[in-house]
C-alpha cells in the first residue's frame, strides 16, 4: 500500500464536510435559480484545476447549454468512469435517481398478431431485364391498370401468420437464415413495412398462393404499441429502425451527422422527466450527484447544435475516436466500413427513442466490437426498460449470450420465440444436439436448413429423417413456451397502463423554425464542404462571360440595322440560356441527396419544406453573384443600352432566370429520383421551354396547337422582358433604311416578339411566379414520391414452385437463369441475401460425402513431384467437424487418387501454376497528415499507419489477418498488393526470395475485395468468361480454359448458378454469400499463386460464411498461397485457418505465428502474459484475443503487447520462417513477363466489347428509355416544325429551318451525353478493379466503351432521322436525306462520347454535370447559329472551328439549303437566297468526321 493512499483513508473524512458544505453551497445557489434557468443549471468541475489527492476536485455552476466540445467530452468520460465503453455505472446511477424520486419511467410492449406479409413477382423467363422483357411488362402493365387483362404477377409471400411480442426490458435476438423474413418483420414492427407489399391475415401456405389471384385473405393482421394501434400515435418517431443500408452525406464528419439527427429527433421525454425529477428532489430536500444532474440536465437540452447525447453516442459506438472524420463515400475517402455501420446505427438511437428495431448492425464490425455494442444495449434495455429487437448475422457465443430471448425465422414463420435458455432444449426434443464447440447461433440458423439439418441429429440409433419449417414451427405451437406465449397473447394489453409519454404522437419534435434553422445551418456546411464545385461553377460563369463579351464586342459600335440587332438578339439569348443550363448540375445534385433525404424524411427528423427551403435560399446569394459576374463583364463590353436603369434591369432578369433553372432542375431531380430518368425528363423540360421561347422559332411561327407552349415556357416571357429592355432604348428608335418602321420594331417583329415596355415587368413577374412555383411543387414531390425501382428480390423459379424435379424432367437445367422477381416497385424482403435454396436438391448424406471427396480430391491434385501433402491441422479440424467423418492426414500423390475420385481429381487445377511465397520485413506506411489532426497541434507532417510490420505468406497455409478495426489489416494487405496509389510505404517484400516488382505481381496474384464489385447485367458464367479470357494467357488454348472455368464454378460451388444475373448488391441477382463466391471465382480463374482476401466473410450469416469459407479452404488446399482479413470469425470458421497475423490498433503486430489444434498454441502464447485473464472453456479464442489485446486491457494490466511480442521467441521464429521462404534454389529465375497484360489489344479490345454487349442488351433503363426518348422528341419536334422545310420565301422561314437543325442537333446530343454519365459511371468502379487485377488497359476499355454505342445510336438516328427529315418536309432526294442521317448519326455519337469523357475526367457525377454544362454553353456559342463565322472576331475564330456543332449545324444547312436559288425578302442581306445563305454562315462545309 502506496503512502498517498494511505493518507488518503486517513484524512479523508477530515475534508468531506469540508467539501459537502462547499457543494451544499452550490446548490442552494441552483434552487433559487427561476425554473427555467435551474433546469439548464448543473455543477462541474472547474477546468484546469490542479487536484489533492485528499479532496474532490471543486465545482462550479455552469450552464449547460454553453458547454464546449471539450467540457462535453470530459464530462462523458467522467460519467462512464472506464476507459472502455461501458455505460453501465452512468445507467445505474440514473437508474437510482429516478427510482429515488419515485417515478415512473414509460415502456413500450410491441405485440404482431397474424401477420403475413406478402409481395408480387414475376415467374420464369419474364426476370430477365432485356429490352423485349421491358417493353412487354410496360405495355402490360398498362393494359393491367385498365382492367383490360389479368396480371401476371403472382403473390409470394413473405411472412405467413406470424405472432409474437416484443417485451420492454427485455432483449430479443432475431436470427434466420437469408430470406427468412426478419428484416421485413422488423420493418413493419417499425412502421417501415414497405408500399409495394401487401399485408394479409394469419394462416396460409408458404407456396399455397403464388399461382392464384384475386384476394385470399380476410382477416388482418395486427401490430400494437402499448394495445394501441399504429393508426393512433406516429411509430417512426416512437421506434427506430436500423437499416442494413449505410446512407450518410459523405461530406459530413460523424459528428455533425449525429449532431444533426440528434438535434432534429429532439429530447422526447427526457426533459418531462427531468423537470419531474428535480420537483420531486426539491420536495424531498435531497440533491442527486452532481455529475449525473450535469449529464441528464445536458441530454434534456431541445435544439441545440451540438449535443451531449452526440458525445454520449460516440462513446457508446467506440466513435469518438473518428469523431472529426468525414464519412465519406465511394469518391471521398472517410471511415471505414465498421465505422460507417456504427454511425447508422448511432444517427437512430441518438435520438429519445425508446423502442429500437435493428437490422444487422454488426456488419463489418470485430466481435469484440459488436460485443461491446450489443452490451451497451443490453445496459439501456435492462437498466431504462427499452424495448430492443436486434437482427444478427453472426453473433459469437459471448453476444448471444447478452440477449433475454431469441426469436427465430424460417422461410417466413416462426420457429422459436422464448427465452435464450430454453432454445435448445426446445430443439431436443425434436431430436437435435448442439456439438461441442459449435456456436449456438450458428447451430440455430443452420438446423432450419434442409442441407446442413443431418449433422445435428443426435439419436444415431434412429434413422435421421427431414423435419421441416413447417413441422418445427407446428411443434413450436404445441411447446410449454409456445403455448405461454399464446396464452400471453390472448390477454390483450390494458391500454390504461400505458405511460402518457410511452407513444409519441406529435410528427416533429421541434417547431418549423426550429428545423428550417438545423438544415439552414446544414446546408451552409456542405456548401463549404463543396466550395470546390460552387466556385468552379462561379468561374466558369466568369469565363464563359468573358468569352461572350469578347466574341460580341464589335457589335457595340454598330447599333444601326437590323443584322446587327439580331446579333444583340443573340447576345440577349444566349445571356438567358446560359443562365438556364447553369442550373442544369442541381438536378444530379438533387437525386444524390435523395436516399438520406428520404431516410430523414420517413424517421420524421423534419418536414420536406424545412429542407427544400434552406436549399432554396441559400441558392440566392449563389444567383446575385452569378448576375453580377456575367453583367459586370458582358453588359457594356458588347454595347448594350447604356442606361444603369437597363443594366440593372437586365441583371435582375438574369437573377431571376437563373433563380427559375435552379429550381425547374430541382423539381425534375425530385420527380425523376434516378439520374437516367431525371436527364430524360429535363431534357423534355428544356425542349418546351427552348423551343417555344420565342428565338429558335419565332411566336408567329408556332402552329396553333403548340401556342399553348409559348404562353407556359418561362424562356419566352424572359426573351420578351430582356428584348424590350434592350430594344426600347431611344438609341434604336432610327428609321429603319427597309421600310419607315424603327430598327428596334423591325427587329423584335422579325422574331415575334413584343413591343410594349410593360412587358419586361410582365416577364419578371412570370419568373418569380415559376420559382415559387417549381419550389413549392419540389417541397411536394419530395414528401409524397418514394424511390423507384430500387429494391428487387430473386429467387429461382424452383424454390418458386416447390417442383425442382419436375422442372428438370421438363428439360431445364438446373442452372438456368430462369428466376423469379419482385416486381420494380416491391422492394426487397431481406436486404442480404434471398435464398436459401440455390441448388437441386440432394441428400444430407449425398451432400456430405461429395463435399468431403472434393476436397480431398483438391488435395491429391496439388501438383507436386511425388510424395504426399500433408493436410493441415486447420483443414483436418474444419472437415472432422462440419462433416462428421474422419479425414486423414495424408494423400498419396505418387500413386494418384483413387478410382472413385479420379473423375474430380483436378478439380481447379488443369493449368499449372507456381507456388510461391510472400515475405514482408519492417515495412511501415506513411500518409500526409489529415486537416484536422494538423489542426489538433500535432507537430508531424505524416500518419504513421503501420509500424515496422513483419511476416511471411507460405503456400497451402491459411492466414487470418485479424486486429479491432482501424488496426490497419485492410492497409496491410492493400500494401501488399500494390494497391495503395497514395502515401509512403519502406521496408522489404519479396516474392519466393526475390524483390516483388509489381508489373510482374499483378500477373500471379488476386485480390478479393471487400466490396463485391461486378458488373450487373453479366450472368455468373459470362462473369467467369470474361475474367478467364483476358486474365489467362494466349497459350491456353479455349477448350482448357473453358473447362478450367467449369472447375473453378465447381470448387467455389457456383455450378448451379451459372446462369443466374449477377444484379445490384442488396437489390438485384445473386445473394450476399453468392456474390463473394464470385468475387473469389474471378480472382480464381486467373490461376493466380496468391491471392488476398479482405474480409470474405463480412455482411454473411453462419451458414452463408461457411459456404464462403469451404470455398477459401478448398483453394488453399490446392497449394495456393491464400491470406484472409476477418472480423467476427465463429470458433469454426477461426480454427479452420492454420495461421494467424494479429495487429493492434496503429498497424503494430502482436502476434504472428500457427493457431495450433483448438488454438492451443495461441492461447499458451496470450496466456504466458501476466496479468491476462485466462480463457474459459467452449469461448471463442478469436473473441478472447480481441479482448484481452484491447487498449482498456492493455492499460489494466499495464502490458504493450506489441513490445512484449517483439521480444518474444515468436517473433525470432517468425523471423525464421521469413528468411527460410526468402532462400532461393541455385536455378531459380525471377517472375518474368513479355508483355504487361496477358492478351494482346485486339483480345482486350474484343473480350471489353462482348460484355458491354451483354451490359447494354440488358439495361432497359438506359436503351429502352432512349429509345423511347427520341420517339418522343421527335415527333414533338417534328410536329413543332411541322412543314417549315418546305418554307423558304423570308428571312424568318429561314431562320425558323436553321433553328428546327440547331435545336435538332443540341438537344439530342445534349440528352445523349447527359443520359449516358450515369451508366458509365457505374461500370467506373467494375473498370477501376478490372485495371487494377491487370486485365486490360485503359485504351480497349475505352474504345469497347465507345464502340458498343454505335449500334444503338445508329438504331437512334434511324428512328430520329426518318420521323422529323418526314415532318418537317425537307427536300426528299437521297442525297439529301443520307447526309441528314450522315450528320444526325455523327453528332449523337460525339456527344455521347463527350458525357462518357467528362465522367472520366471528374471526380463525380455532379462535378462531370457542371464541366459538361460550360461546354454545351460554348459548343452553343460558338455553333455559328447566334452569332454567323463572319461576325466572329479573329482571336475568337479559332474556337468556332473546333467546336464540333458548329461542323455539325453547317454541315446540315448546307445539306439542305446550299444547293436552294431564289428571290426572297432578307432586309440586310439582299435578295437571293444563297446569297443570304452564305453571307449569313460564311464558307460552307461538311467536314465532321473528327469529332466522334
Amino acid at each position: 500500500m502506496n503512502l498517498p493512499t494511505t493518507l488518503s483513508r486517513i484524512l479523508n473524512p477530515l475534508f468531506t464536510d469540508i467539501n459537502e458544505d462547499e457543494l451544499e453551497t452550490e446548490w442552494k445557489d441552483i434552487d433559487n435559480m427561476p425554473p427555467e434557468q435551474r433546469l439548464y443549471t448543473g455543477l462541474l468541475e472547474i477546468p484546469g484545476q490542479v487536484q489533492c489527492f485528499l479532496t474532490r476536485p471543486k465545482l462550479q455552476v455552469t450552464d449547460m447549454r454553453t458547454l464546449e466540445k471539450s467540457q462535453r467530452q470530459k464530462l462523458v468520460e467522467k460519467t462512464f468512469q472506464t476507459s472502455d465503453q461501458d455505460n453501465e455505472r452512468l445507467l445505474l446511477h440514473c437508474k437510482q435517481r429516478i427510482d429515488r424520486a419515485r417515478v415512473s419511467l414509460p415502456t413500450v410492449e410491441v405485440r404482431f398478431e397474424g401477420l403475413t406479409i406478402s409481395a408480387e413477382v414475376y415467374v420464369g423467363n419474364r426476370a430477365l431485364p432485356t429490352l423485349p422483357n421491358f417493353v412487354r411488362n410496360m405495355w402490360e402493365g398498362f393494359l393491367e391498370a385498365c382492367r383490360l387483362i389479368p396480371s401476371n404477377k403472382q403473390d409470394f409471400i413473405i411472412l405467413n401468420g406470424v405472432s409474437g411480442v416484443v417485451k420492454p426490458g427485455r432483449m430479443l435476438l432475431a436470427l434466420g437464415p437469408p430470406g427468412c423474413g426478419k428484416s421485413t418483420l422488423l420493418k413493419a414492427l417499425a412502421g417501415k413495412h414497405d408500399k409495394g407489399l401487401k399485408v394479409h391475415g394469419a394462416g396460409l401456405s408458404r407456396w399455397e398462393s403464388l399461382f392464384k389471384s384475386g384476394p385470399q385473405h380476410q382477416k388482418l393482421g395486427s401490430i400494437t404499441y402499448n394495445g394501441h394501434d399504429m393508426t393512433e400515435f406516429i411509430a417512426e418517431r416512437t421506434s427506430a429502425y436500423v437499416s442494413q443500408n449505410d446512407n450518410h452525406i459523405g461530406e459530413l464528419t460523424v459528428r455533425e451527422t449525429l449532431d444533426f439527427a440528434a438535434r432534429c429527433m429532439g429530447v422526447g421525454y427526457n426533459l418531462d422527466l427531468l423537470k419531474e425529477l428535480i420537483a420531486k428532489e426539491m420536495e424531498d430536500g435531497v440533491h442527486p450527484d452532481p455529475e449525473i444532474d450535469a449529464f441528464m440536465k445536458g441530454i434534456a437540452i431541445e435544439g441545440a447544435p451540438s449535443s451531449l447525447s452526440t458525445d454520449y453516442i460516440l462513446k457508446l459506438l467506440g466513435l469518438d475516436i473518428c469523431a472529426d472524420t468525414l464519412v465519406g463515400n465511394e469518391m471521398l475517402r472517410g471511415i471505414s466500413g465498421g465505422q460507417k455501420k456504427r454511425v447508422t446505427t448511432g444517427e437512430m438511437i441518438v435520438g429519445p427513442k425508446r423502442v429500437m428495431f435493428m437490422d444487422e448492425i454488426s456488419t463489418g464490425l470485430d466481435s469484440s466490437t459488436t460485443f461491446q455494442v450489443v452490451k451497451c444495449l443490453r445496459n439501456i434495455t435492462h437498466t431504462m426498460e427499452a424495448t430492443v429487437m436486434i437482427a444478427l448475422l453472426q453473433p459469437a457465443p459471448e453476444t448471444y449470450e447478452l440477449f433475454d430471448e431469441v426469436l427465430l425465422m424460417s422461410e417466413g414463420l416462426v420457429v422459436y420465440l422464448g427465452p435464450r435458455d430454453g432454445t435448445l432444449e426446445f430443439f431436443e426434443t425434436l431430436g437435435f444436439k448442439l456439438p461441442p464447440r459449435k456456436g449456438i447461433a450458428d447451430f440455430l440458423q443452420e438446423v432450419t436448413s434442409k442441407k446442413d439439418q443431418k449433422q445435428y441429429w443426435a439419436d444415431k440409433d434412429k434413422p435421421y429423417i427431414y423435419i421441416s419449417v413447417e413441422e418445427m414451427a407446428a411443434a413450436f405451437k404445441a411447446y410449454p413456451t409456445g403455448q405461454e406465449l399464446a396464452s400471453y397473447m390472448e390477454t390483450p394489453f390494458e391500454r390504461r397502463k400505458s405511460h402518457p409519454a410511452a407513444l409519441v404522437r406529435n410528427k416533429y419534435a421541434l417547431t418549423g423554425w426550429q428545423l428550417v434553422k438545423a438544415c439552414t445551418e446544414r446546408e451552409m456546411t456542405l456548401i463549404k464542404r463543396n466550395a470546390f464545385l460552387y466556385i468552379f461553377r462561379t468561374c466558369q460563369v466568369g469565363f464563359v462571360g468573358f468569352v461572350t463579351s469578347t466574341l460580341f464586342i464589335r457589335a457595340r459600335i454598330h447599333p444601326t440595322d437590323e443584322q446587327f440587332g439580331n446579333l444583340y438578339l443573340g447576345s440577349l439569348f444566349f445571356a438567358l440560356i446560359h443562365m438556364m443550363f447553369n442550373g442544369f448540375s442541381e438536378m444530379a445534385m438533387t437525386v444524390l441527396r435523395l436516399p438520406v433525404l428520404y431516410k430523414q424524411r420517413d424517421n420524421y427528423f423534419f418536414p420536406t419544406w424545412t429542407f427544400t427551403f434552406p436549399c432554396w435560399l441559400l441558392r440566392v446569394p449563389y444567383s446575385i453573384a452569378e448576375a453580377i459576374i456575367w453583367s459586370c463583364m458582358v453588359y457594356y463590353v458588347i454595347g448594350l443600352a447604356p442606361s444603369a436603369t437597363r443594366f440593372f434591369r437586365y441583371m435582375f432578369l438574369l437573377l431571376l432566370m437563373h433563380q427559375m433553372a435552379l429550381g425547374l432542375f430541382r423539381l425534375i431531380g425530385a420527380l425523376g429520383r434516378t439520374m437516367v430518368i431525371a436527364n430524360t425528363f429535363g431534357t423534355f423540360a428544356l425542349i418546351v421551354v427552348f423551343l417555344l421561347g420565342g428565338f429558335i422559332l419565332s411566336k408567329d411561327s408556332i402552329h396553333n396547337y403548340w401556342e399553348w407552349g409559348y404562353w407556359v415556357s418561362p424562356l419566352s416571357y424572359a426573351q420578351n422582358a430582356i428584348a424590350v429592355n434592350e430594344f426600347l432604348d431611344n438609341r434604336w428608335n432610327k428609321i429603319s433604311s427597309v421600310n419607315n418602321n424603327s430598327l428596334s420594331l423591325n427587329v423584335l417583329l422579325s422574331r415575334g416578339l413584343k413591343t410594349k415596355s410593360f412587358w419586361y415587368w410582365i416577364g419578371v413577374g412570370v419568373l418569380i411566379a415559376y420559382t415559387i412555383l417549381f419550389n413549392f411543387m419540389v417541397t411536394y414531390a419530395l414528401k409524397y414520391l418514394d424511390p423507384l425501382g430500387q429494391k428487387q428480390a430473386s429467387m429461382p423459379e424452383s424454390a418458386v414452385k416447390g417442383s425442382i424435379d419436375k422442372q428438370v424432367g421438363e428439360g431445364s437445367q438446373s442452372e438456368s437463369a430462369t428466376t423469379a422477381i419482385i416486381a420494380e416497385r416491391v422492394p426487397n424482403t431481406d436486404e442480404g441475401s434471398h435464398s436459401e435454396s440455390d441448388v437441386p436438391a440432394r441428400s444430407a448424406e449425398d451432400t456430405d460425402r461429395e463435399d468431403l471427396q472434393s476436397v480431398e480430391a483438391n488435395l491429391s491434385s496439388f501438383v507436386h513431384s511425388g510424395g504426399a501433402v500433408e493436410i493441415t491441422p486447420g483443414t483436418k479440424m474444419y472437415l472432422e467437424r462440419v462433416f462428421g467423418t474422419s479425414v486423414r492426414s495424408e494423400v498419396d500423390l505418387e500413386g494418384g487418387p483413387s478410382s472413385e475420385q479420379t473423375p474430380r481429381a483436378q478439380k481447379g487445377m488443369i493449368i499449372p501454376f507456381k507456388p510461391l511465397s510472400l515475405t514482408f520485413r519492417n515495412v511501415n506506411y506513411y500518409v500526409d497528415m489529415p486537416p484536422h489532426l494538423k489542426e489538433g497541434g500535432t507537430g508531424e507532417l505524416r500518419l504513421h499507419l503501420l509500424k515496422k510490420v513483419s511476416g511471411g505468406f507460405r503456400p497451402g497455409v491459411l492466414t487470418a489477418l485479424v486486429g479491432v478495426s482501424g488496426a490497419g489489416k485492410t492497409t496491410l494487405m492493400d500494401v501488399l498488393a500494390g494497391r495503395k496509389t497514395g502515401g509512403y510505404i519502406d521496408g522489404d517484400i519479396r516474392v519466393s526470395g526475390f524483390t516483388k516488382r509489381q508489373d510482374t505481381f499483378a500477373r500471379i496474384s488476386g485480390y478479393v475485395e471487400q466490396n463485391d464489385i461486378h458488373s450487373p447485367q453479366v450472368t455468373v458464367y459470362e462473369s467467369l468468361i470474361y475474367s478467364s479470357w483476358l486474365r489467362l494467357p494466349d497459350s491456353v488454348q479455349e477448350s482448357t480454359r473453358l473447362e478450367f472455368v467449369q472447375e473453378v464454378m465447381d470448387l467455389v460451388e457456383l455450378a448451379s448458378l451459372k446462369g443466374a444475373l449477377v444484379g445490384l448488391p442488396g437489390s438485384t441477382g445473386l445473394s450476399t454469400e453468392q456474390r463473394k463466391r464470385l468475387t473469389i471465382a474471378v480472382e480464381l480463374v486467373a490461376n493466380p499463386s496468391i491471392i488476398f482476401m479482405d474480409e470474405p466473410t463480412s455482411g454473411l450469416d453462419a451458414r452463408a460464411a461457411a459456404i464462403v469459407m469451404r470455398t477459401v479452404r478448398n483453394t488453399v488446399d490446392t497449394g495456393r498461397t491464400v491470406v484472409c482479413t476477418i472480423h467476427q470469425p465463429s470458433i469454426d470458421i477461426f480454427e479452420a485457418f492454420d495461421e494467424l497475423l494479429l495487429m493492434k490498433r496503429g498497424g503494430q503486430v502482436i502476434y504472428s505465428g500457427p493457431l495450433g489444434t483448438n488454438s492451443e498454441l495461441l492461447i499458451k502464447y496470450f496466456q504466458a502474459v501476466d496479468g491476462v485473464t485466462p480463457i474459459n472453456d467452449g469461448y471463442n479464442p478469436a473473441t478472447w484475443m480481441l479482448e484481452i489485446t484491447s487498449p482498456a486491457n492493455e492499460l489494466r494490466i499495464g502490458k504493450d503487447f506489441a513490445k512484449i511480442y517483439a521480444e518474444s521467441e515468436r517473433y525470432r521464429s517468425n523471423d525464421a520462417v521469413i528468411l527460410e521462404c526468402n532462400i532461393r534454389p541455385s536455378d531459380a529465375k525471377d517472375l518474368e513477363f513479355p508483355t504487361q497484360y496477358s492478351r494482346d489489344v485486339f483480345t482486350q479490345v474484343k473480350a471489353c466489347l462482348w460484355k458491354q454487349h451483354l451490359t447494354y442488351w440488358r439495361s432497359p433503363y438506359y436503351n429502352a428509355v432512349r429509345f423511347f426518348f427520341t420517339i418522343t422528341v421527335a415527333l414533338i419536334f417534328g410536329s413543332i416544325f411541322y412543314g417549315i422545310g418546305a418554307k423558304r420565301t423570308s428571312q424568318t422561314a429561314i431562320f425558323n429551318v436553321m433553328g428546327a437543325l440547331y435545336a435538332a442537333v443540341l438537344f439530342m446530343g445534349v440528352n445523349n451525353a447527359a443520359s449516358v454519365q450515369p451508366i458509365v459511371s457505374v461500370e467506373r468502379t467494375v473498370f477501376y478493379r478490372e485495371r487494377a487485377a491487370g486485365m486490360y488497359g485503359p485504351l480497349p476499355y475505352a474504345l469497347a466503351q465507345a464502340g458498343i454505342e454505335i449500334p444503338y445510336i445508329f438504331v437512334q438516328t434511324l428512328i430520329y432521322g426518318i420521323i422529323t427529315y418526314a415532318m418537317i418536309k425537307f427536300e426528299w432526294t437521297a442525297a439529301k436525306f443520307f447526309w441528314y442521317l450522315l450528320f444526325m448519326f455523327m453528332t449523337f455519337t460525339y456527344f455521347t462520347f463527350y458525357g462518357m469523357m467528362a465522367v472520366g475526367l471528374t471526380p463525380s457525377q455532379p462535378v462531370a454535370a457542371v464541366v459538361s454544362s460550360a461546354f454545351y454553353s460554348l459548343w452553343n456559342l460558338f455553333s455559328g447559329f447566334l452569332i454567323p463565322r463572319p461576325r466572329i472576331p479573329g482571336w475568337w475564330v479559332w474556337f468556332y472551328w473546333i467546336s464540333p456543332v458548329a461542323w455539325t449545324l453547317y454541315g446540315l444547312i448546307t445539306s439542305q439549303l446550299g444547293d436552294v436559288e431564289f428571290i426572297m425578302e432578307a432586309p440586310g442581306y439582299g435578295s437571293l437566297m444563297s446569297f443570304v445563305y452564305i453571307s449569313y454562315l460564311g464558307a460552307a462545309t461538311t467536314v465532321n468526321v473528327s469529332f466522334y
